[in-house]
């Protein structure tokens, strides 16, 4: 601080303190009245008589808590027997503010108890991470290492007759408590109460409903600052200013006897609640798993098949366009022949939500619903809330994102647009759109009922049973709608598949883990009773492959376990077959996309660009098997290892299948009758971009990595990483090895980039993995110290070539371009241009399933 300054503040300081005080105020004396003293004392915290604060003019209602209302505050009269009891606390946003996500999403659930101390009454979070059985002496260790946490503490206003405690909860609902706040998710800076308000609070048998409007405020970023990775499905936060929500807030009686539960198994994909359970007898203190299943009773135990005890029902939004809700109620409904399997009849169940019914709240969390939201995202997600004590799944919110819609129009025009005459003029009829919702319900559902993606079982069926009409018939063309095999893009016309069977659907995989997961297991009273039946289940994995689920730790490593992949048990034969299928939409891409007069050409730029996407992806499952492992996970007492690399001759033909079909111009994709219509620059860029996701798959550091140790373990029998790097050169560089040597523009443009990122390797700084990745995945971003000395020696053997092709080349932009490739070579090679700063893995951001990315999509810009 300068002397100037210092004056100025000093200044400032006499000015103040040198003013007049303000005339003093009176106060008026405030009346006695319930739980004030005489003369405007402060208010008494003892308890008063219930008829002082129970008051005549209070509206009160019975439920699980007496909730009782005078004006604007809300008192629960908490019987004893519920003392102590859990409850589960789910808070949704029931109406949000543009920029944050969609009303109906949840923002947060716990486990909680009132417990009353005297004349308090504490509402105290539980935790389930560790847990002992209480007659254990270690049970003494766990709970001074877990101490129940307060959230809010409440004097006790009054006891009723029968000693139950009355407590004011209106702070509860109205103020800014951290564990029930959107604050964070809003980005926001302060909560404003005197904007905020409670709107209702109701109370039932099993469970307690508060809704109240909040508003909070944001103060800029300062010039300059920039925010994190924004999550699509959250949005980036509200704008400075203010911005008002409502916020429900659900508070369920969890059953006073817990389900069993079931143990989890990595072999069966099912979401899981984790302990550490410190009573086991074991020399650790090993995590216990239990998968999140709904709990399912027959009404006839004796029964093969019987009617459960209490269904599971899906609610379809009342905001769901009217002709949309039969096809979604289809798509809950479709599981039914599951649960079948499984012993229950009619378990599933879909309905239009109930109109006029002032008791029905789609926030209520006994209530499972599928939301449709207002949102330009393509996508969809099926969260569930369950009990973290056994994993039982209590309620679930679908989140149905509008622009699905144009997703799955795009995506079946691409991938099956040639087999199916409705889909090759847009819009898509109304049936057919039906259909594809009907077939994302499913997907979502199949979360819902606790189950995770599973991309390995597709890979078992026989590659050619993906062309076969009768099998498909029978089997669909994936086992599992629970993969990401969208439509069967790997058909031929010839196949004559009926259109019918292009669409996913619930599969022997479905049906075989709902057998697994709910199934009653007789005379089993414990978990630990089920294993031994559970272990034989899951065996029948050894002799029925596609009942198989993807292995761990096997993240990246197994071409089986590929996204958006069809007929992967041969990436080669089905990519050639789906290439062929894009050749024919390129044809139909302009008739198809221009049948509305006065409209724009912006669905044809869209379409073209998901097109090449689509290519991408296809072309991405051969380069997969490079440096792959078939796997299968196993528990001891099965025989064979996990992994087994696939052969040097398979990896050998991945390559060349890539510098033909990838590497070489895809010529079928560049028309002039579609790029003039979209832009007046950028076919070359487009192109390039697309070959370059490839390249950058098929030479990503973690593959090379896993070809250096597979050389390492098998010797000659590998494929030795010295040979598929120059594979790769040979494939990006043909034509250095001709009699003449003449490149086009799109080749000049693939082999700068492939200088790039040769730079990129030889220069670029090591980065570390991204954090917080599920487990398995930190092996994606693995690498090999032999990387680098080995580019180096690829980029010696490019100049040789380079420079022999010099005296080959006649046109001036060819040998222009490979005297800057040689400029380029001998700079990247030259020590004091390194390094260049980190590797893009830095940047990256991992979703979890439970953010709702199951229909990502790619899209090829220029």
């Amino acid at each position: 601080m300068n002397q100037y300054t210092l004056a100025w503040v000093l200044l400032i300081a006499f000015s103040a303190t040198a003013q007049e005080p303000p005339p003093a105020q009176e106060t008026p004396a405030t009346p006695a009245g319930p739980g004030r003293g005489m003369l405007g004392a402060a208010p008494s915290q003892d308890p008063q008589p219930y008829e002082k604060v129970i008051t005549k003019e209070a509206k009160s209602k019975k439920g699980v808590f007496t909730v009782h209302q005078i004006k604007e505050r809300y008192y629960y009269e908490i019987p004893k027997a519920e003392l102590n009891k859990e409850f589960l606390w789910v808070s949704q946003i029931a109406r949000t503010t543009l920029g944050v996500g969609y009303g109906g999403q949840s923002l947060t659930n716990r486990v909680v108890k009132w417990e009353l101390k005297g004349n308090r009454v504490n509402l105290r979070e539980l935790n389930y991470d560790v847990v002992a059985d209480p007659k254990d002496p270690v049970a003494l260790a766990v709970e001074a290492a877990n101490n129940q946490t307060i959230i809010m503490t409440f004097h006790v206003a009054a006891f009723a007759k029968a000693g139950d405690p009355v407590i004011e909860v209106t702070r509860l609902f109205n103020s800014d408590v951290f564990e029930f706040s959107a604050r964070q998710r809003l980005n926001a800076t302060t909560l404003d109460t005197s904007r905020s308000y409670i709107e209702r609070v109701s109370t039932y048998p099993q469970n307690v409903e508060a809704e109240a409007t909040y508003t909070y405020t944001k103060i800029a970023s300062p010039t300059g600052v920039t925010a994190g990775p924004v999550n699509p499905f959250t949005g980036a936060g509200m704008k400075a200013g203010s911005a008002t929500v409502v916020l429900h807030h659900s508070m369920v009686k969890l059953p006073e006897k817990p389900m069993v539960p079931r143990l989890f198994d990595e072999r069966v994909g099912y979401f899981s609640v984790k302990q550490m359970d410190y009573s086991r007898d074991e020399h650790r203190a090993p995590e216990r798993r239990y998968i999140d299943r709904w709990r399912l009773e027959k009404k006839d135990s004796s029964a093969a098949v019987s009617e459960p005890v209490k269904p599971i029902v899906y609610y379809i939004d009342a905001a769901t366009p009217t002709k949309w809700v039969p096809y979604m109620i289809k798509g809950v409904e479709d599981w039914q022949g599951a649960f079948e399997a499984a012993g229950f009849k009619n378990a599933i169940i879909g309905k239009p939500q109930p109109k006029d019914d002032p008791d029905f709240s789609p926030e209520d969390v006994r209530y499972s619903m599928i939301r449709w939201l207002p949102s330009t995202i393509e996508n969809a997600s099926g969260p569930n809330v369950h009990d973290p004590r056994t994993g039982e799944i209590l309620n679930t919110d679908i989140q149905f994102y509008h622009n699905i819609m144009t997703l799955q129009k795009a995506w079946y025009f691409l991938q099956v647009g040639p087999l199916d005459p409705r889909a090759q003029k847009l819009p898509l009829p109304d049936e057919l759109m039906g259909r594809l919702l009907e077939f994302v319900v499913a997907h979502e559902v199949g979360h819902t009922l606790g189950f995770q993606h599973n991309m390995k079982a597709s890979s078992m069926y026989p590659q050619e049973k993906v062309h076969d009409a009768e099998w498909v018939k029978t089997m669909g063309h994936a086992p599992s709608i629970m993969d990401y095999a969208r439509f069967n893009y790997v058909a031929q016309p010839e196949d004559k598949i009926p259109v019918e069977n292009l669409v996913p659907r619930i599969g022997p995989y479905d049906i075989w883990a709902t057998k697994w997961g709910y199934t009653p297991i007789p005379g089993a009273k414990t978990s630990d009773d089920e294993k031994p039946t559970l272990d034989e289940w899951a065996k029948e994995q050894d002799k029925t492959p596609w009942f198989r689920f993807s292995t761990p730790t096997a993240a990246g490593s197994d071409p089986g376990e590929q996204t958006e992949a069809v007929g992967d048990a041969d990436a080669l034969k089905s990519s050639a077959a789906g290439m062929k299928n894009l050749q024919r939409v390129a044809k139909m891409l302009v008739p198809a996309t221009t049948t509305i007069k006065g409209d724009t050409y912006e669905e044809l730029a869209d379409m073209y660009g998901r097109m090449l996407g689509q290519w991408v992806l296809e072309m991405n499952h051969v380069a997969a098997i490079v440096g792959g492992f078939n796997t299968q996970q196993k528990h001891i007492g099965q025989d064979g290892a996990i992994f087994e690399p696939i052969t040097k001759a398979r990896q050998m033909a991945a390559v060349q299948f890539l510098n033909d079909n990838v590497f070489a111009t895809p010529t079928w994709a560049i028309d002039k009758e579609i790029l003039r219509r979209i832009e007046p620059l950028g076919a070359i860029s487009r192109i390039n971009n697309a070959q370059v996701r490839v390249m950058n798959s098929l030479l990503s550091s973690s593959r090379f990595a896993r070809l250096v140790e597979q050389e390492a373990l098998d010797g000659a029998a590998a494929y030795a990483p010295a040979d598929f790097l120059a594979g790769v050169r040979k494939g990006v560089w043909k034509e250095l090895d001709g009699p003449s040597v003449k490149i086009d523009a799109y080749r000049r443009n693939l082999q700068h980039s492939y200088l790039e990122l040769a730079n990129n390797k030889v220069n670029g700084a090591s980065s570390p993995a991204p954090t917080g990745l599920p487990a398995g995945f930190a092996a994606m971003f693995a690498s090999s110290t032999d990387e680098k000395p080995m580019y180096r020696s690829e980029l010696r053997a490019l100049n040789a070539s380079v420079t022999a092709a010099l005296s080959k080349t006649q046109d001036r932009e060819t040998r222009a371009h490979l005297e800057a490739a040689r400029d380029q070579i001998a700079k990247i090679l030259d020590p004091k241009f390194g390094p260049t700063g980190a590797t893009p893995n830095s940047t990256i951001r991992v979703f979890g399933e439970q953010e709702g990315l199951c229909w990502l999509d790619y899209i090829i810009r220029p």
